[in-house]
């Protein structure tokens, strides 16, 4: 039986609300009596708990529940409408822009090409009219926002939430996001690698049965995001993952945009793929153009899709003999190609990994798509919002 422990006074008591909250978030209606049992708690301290996130929306009573006498009975549900979050994934050349409740379902949604190299002042007065053009579609007031996640196509220190030497957005190295955006929407603000985000929206969403996935976005760049033990593994700084920058062989003597040479992203990404059919006289300027020649049936584009994936399996392959994960999800823009991407990640993988790590690892595209990592982002608020602790603070400030 799960245990709360009680505390003495008043404060004690309010102060264990967020763990009473956390139960409550399955999305099951329980009773006073079925938390009771549940818990552990006194009736007088799971009614001071209960109380205080009643005051704050946190969860709302229904009537569904019925006695053993055959009255209704007032039992208690996490409520998802109390506040919303804003989110954002922000790739190199295009992003999509979300609000969604507490539960993660999409209130409304919008996609746009958007560069980010223009600058993070450009860039983020972009969202924030977007995110308050949203707000009012859907009839919420700033004050109803809990949160605002937003994801972003480079190294970001995780802590602060800044931009650290991103080599695709110049401008935006060491840049306030938090504080800007923050200030402008009056909403705390968090942010991450694009690629970490969409790890967590398909963990969330689509595979939450998994302990261990590897989530690899092969867009303009190439990068992954790491699921252990059913959390996001960001490293010590937040750079765990940064697949991309890995020498390999087949790039000796190219160079990177980050200036490096020899980097996996200089020869598999969509850019080095698009720049290669450009050089040949096929008209290709991003990721996107590259998917459109595979699904014509452009052969160059098809063989360099190919050997992409095997360029990108050749760095998994090693990772899945360090990591040991049960799923790999491929997304971004290139995963659009399907069968023809993948194939050329299992061939190496299957071929170059250890056959215990391979027994029962599968490796598919991503079930979420675009909307990876607007749900990943939305996710990432939610987790900080909903922690017990903040939930606390929350109820203890009102």
């Amino acid at each position: 039986m799960r245990m709360l422990s009680e505390a003495n006074g008043s404060n004690g008591s309010i102060a264990g609300a967020g763990a009473l909250l956390n139960i409550l978030r399955d999305g099951q209606a329980r009773t006073r009596a079925e938390l009771v049992q549940l818990t552990g708690l006194a009736r007088s301290t799971l009614a001071q708990r209960l109380d205080a996130l009643l005051s704050q929306q946190w969860i709302i009573p229904t009537e569904e529940a019925i006695s053993s006498g055959g009255r209704p009975a007032i039992a208690f549900t996490f409520n998802r409408t109390a506040r919303v979050v804003l989110s954002a994934d922000l790739g190199a050349t295009h992003a999509r822009v979300a609000v969604t409740d507490l539960g993660t379902t999409v209130l409304a949604e919008r996609a746009a090409e958007v560069s980010i190299d223009r600058g993070p002042e450009e860039t983020l007065g972009w969202l924030q009219r977007t995110f308050e053009e949203m707000l009012t579609e859907t009839g919420h007031r700033p004050d109803e926002i809990c949160g605002i996640g937003v994801g972003l196509p480079g190294p970001v220190e995780h802590s602060s939430g800044r931009p650290v030497n991103p080599p695709i957005m110049p401008g935006w190295d060491g840049f306030p996001v938090p504080e800007w955006l923050g200030s402008r929407l009056g909403a705390p603000v968090l942010v991450d690698n694009d690629v970490n985000i969409m790890a967590l929206g398909e963990h969330w969403a689509a595979r939450p049965e998994s302990d261990h996935l590897i989530f690899v976005k092969i867009g303009t760049g190439i990068g992954c995001g790491i699921i252990s033990d059913r959390r996001l593994h960001r490293g010590a700084q937040g750079a765990a993952g940064d697949i991309g920058h890995i020498r390999v062989a087949s790039a000796l003597g190219t160079v990177c945009r980050c200036g490096n040479v020899g980097c996996l992203e200089a020869v598999a990404s969509g850019a080095a793929m698009a720049a290669k059919l450009s050089a040949d006289g096929v008209e290709a300027e991003d990721s996107r153009d590259v998917v459109r020649l595979v699904r014509g049936g452009n052969t160059h584009a098809v063989q360099l899709i190919r050997q992409a994936g095997r360029e990108v399996g050749d760095v998994l392959a090693s990772i899945v003999n360090f990591f040991n994960p049960s799923v790999i999800v491929v997304g971004g823009d290139i995963s659009e190609a399907g069968e023809q991407v993948l194939a050329g990640l299992r061939e190496v993988i299957y071929s170059r990994s250890l056959p215990l790590a391979t027994q029962h690892l599968t490796i598919t595209a991503s079930e979420l798509g675009d909307r990876a990592g607007v749900i990943g982002a939305a996710v990432m608020v939610i987790e900080h919002v909903l922690a017990p602790g903040s939930v606390d603070r929350s109820v203890s400030a009102a």
